[in-house]
């Protein structure tokens, strides 16, 4: 998120209120737990156990997906450019970046990293070197989430049109985020488009919207990628942690 930010933090939550909104859901961690449902089935089909991963959520805002997700990792670390966003994050482990594509932290550091609806508030070259930025705290053999709104959804795009929050919002396509992660030689392992129906629907039937995870036209969308170069350079990896993740990936793929 941008540092602009700051000014919405205290209206945070109000500012995100719209009647289509509303409709698809009266609980507004309902996304949250959307996406973080997302996340652990990509875990459990490939047999990644996030217990030994070290997780980075870039853009983490007021830290709601750390708080929902943030006990099934072995660590748990966001950051954002925002110092008003991240006040509300007293209570988790969360760093202010120095602008909004670098991020405070050693190469190497993370086996998994996301950024939940991060891209659209950054711009022209700045996403290249974002995606640069995460490539580089990736371990070898790291998982790399991109979760964005899906902007051949039209009822995304009346309420991002409507969010203050999103006033300098720029929505990209599941394939120019594949491009866009391309470009750092991120291998996509899967592009899953969710967030059909609301809550009160998806309850009955979320077997359906599963199926439906191929079909472009889901509220927002994920790119699940592999930091594939150089996974077994350093003996360390060989055992556990995240060679023991790219093994599962790849034996998944295969």
């Amino acid at each position: 998120m941008r540092p602009e930010f700051d000014q919405y933090a205290p209206e945070y939550s109000t500012l995100l209120n719209d009647p289509l909104r509303d409709r698809f859901t009266s609980d507004p961690v309902f996304f949250h737990r959307r996406k973080w449902m997302l996340i652990r089935d990509f875990f459990a089909q490939r047999r990644i156990n996030s217990s030994k991963l070290r997780w980075l959520d870039v853009g983490c805002g007021q830290g709601e997906l750390l708080r929902l997700a943030g006990g099934s990792f072995a660590q748990a670390v966001g950051c954002d450019p925002s110092s008003g966003m991240i006040q509300s994050c007293a209570d988790g482990e969360v760093y202010e970046q120095p602008s909004p594509v670098e991020l405070p932290f050693p190469d190497r550091s993370f086996d998994f990293v996301t950024a939940v609806c991060v891209y659209h508030h950054v711009h022209g070259g700045d996403r290249a070197l974002l995606t640069k930025s995460i490539k580089r705290v990736l371990k070898p053999g790291g998982l790399f989430c991109l979760i964005e709104h899906n902007p051949w959804n039209p009822v995304t795009q009346a309420i991002v049109k409507r969010c203050p929050v999103d006033s300098d919002a720029e929505l990209l396509t599941a394939p120019a985020a594949a491009r866009l992660v391309g470009t750092v030689d991120l291998e996509i392992l899967e592009t899953a488009y969710f967030l059909y129906f609301p809550e009160n629907i998806f309850r009955r039937i979320s077997r359906i919207e599963q199926s439906l995870r191929n079909f472009p036209l889901g509220g927002q969308y994920a790119v699940f990628c592999l930091n594939s170069a150089e996974v077994f350079e350093e003996a360390t990896y060989a055992t556990e942690g995240i060679a023991a993740t790219a093994q599962a990936v790849a034996s998944h793929s295969a």
